[in-house]
């Protein structure tokens, strides 16, 4: 037999197998799945427009992904209505490896508090692997007058609801971590929502508003010239970017540790042994000196952990977020 006939016979078994697997029948054969796995290209979604961490991230790693799984892995976005696109075309996916998504934290706040997803955010996928993890960086105007945390907090609670902040939209996981800080502090903020968080650090340049909580991705450079002033990180620890910076959680902030997270999802019922393969080679990947070293610099570090593990984070979250939803009443567009 040669080799394209062959090649279109594992395709053709390869597939049987996956649909078989994932309705959990013929279970001796799924063993069989990781070895067949991958015989086709790979695609991967994303739902924001190319630039972005998302896109950013999916692209490093799908090079990567590309040579050790011996087949192409293609890069799509779809950029509309906040990601939800993306993860509605991945959750309707045929289960078979094939079609992935990379999301971020987003993804937790927006099952948190919207009714109309088209998805059950945990029933409708299945968890692969996070990718990395990073802080955000509470950052105010550099003329405001508090030039701490301690100041921050002080100023807002004799000023209640004075201090604005702007955040890259509702539901975004910006406006969930100052919320969370809020909450922790005992202040009351006021919050400006844009549509980017281009637009918001533009005003906090401006002086329009006074705070914003983002990723270091958005505001590091700024931050490093002098043009806007960072008070803290809201990770569990300090971050290698900004060392310097205390965290949350130092300054007696507890409840208050908030990571921005990336990760990848495929549909519901993909085979685990399929999962499996992709966990540990993207986990692989992950930890190599060049991943870690271009994640560092985009102010994010290696965060790896089984599938099952991935998927007990996802609910953690999406109950965490609830809470402070319901504590802030956060209410969606």
């Amino acid at each position: 037999m040669t080799s394209e006939p062959r090649m279109r016979l594992f395709r053709l078994v390869g597939g049987i197998v996956a649909a078989l697997c994932s309705v959990s029948i013929a279970i001796p054969l799924c063993a069989y799945a990781q070895d067949l796995y991958p015989s086709k290209p790979i695609t991967i979604l994303v739902g924001s427009a190319p630039g972005g961490s998302n896109d950013i991230f999916a692209r490093t790693l799908s090079k990567r992904l590309q040579d050790e799984l011996g087949q192409p892995v293609i890069v799509e976005n779809k950029p509309a209505a906040g990601g939800i696109l993306a993860n509605n075309l991945v959750a309707r996916a045929v289960p078979d490896g094939y079609t992935l998504v990379l999301l971020s934290s987003t993804f937790t706040t927006g099952a948190a508090i919207r009714k109309d997803l088209q998805y059950d955010a945990i029933k409708s996928f299945k968890p692969v692997a996070m990718i990395a993890k990073g802080p955000l960086l509470v950052t105010v105007n550099v003329n405001t007058p508090y030039k701490s945390l301690t100041e921050l907090i002080d100023f807002a609670k004799l000023n209640p609801k004075k201090v604005n902040y702007g955040t890259s939209g509702i539901g975004s996981i910006n406006q969930f971590a100052t919320e969370a800080f809020s909450q922790a502090a005992g202040i009351q903020l006021t919050h400006v929502p844009y549509k980017g968080m281009g637009p918001a650090v533009t005003d906090l340049l401006g002086g329009q508003i006074d705070m914003i909580v983002a990723s270091a991705p958005s505001l590091l450079s700024q931050v490093n010239t002098g043009k806007i002033l960072a008070l803290g990180v809201t990770s569990k620890e300090r971050a290698r970017a900004m060392p310097q910076l205390p965290t949350l959680q130092e300054a007696g902030l507890n409840g208050s540790v908030v990571d921005l997270w990336w990760g990848v999802l495929a549909p519901a019922n993909t085979p685990d042994a399929i999962v499996e393969r992709l966990n540990q080679t993207i986990n692989k990947i992950m930890l190599e000196q060049a991943m870690q070293n271009f994640l560092n610099k985009e102010g994010a570090q290696t965060a790896t952990m089984t599938s099952e593990a991935f998927a007990i984070y996802i609910k953690n979250e999406i109950k965490r977020w609830q809470v402070v939803a319901h504590q802030a009443n956060i209410q969606p567009e």
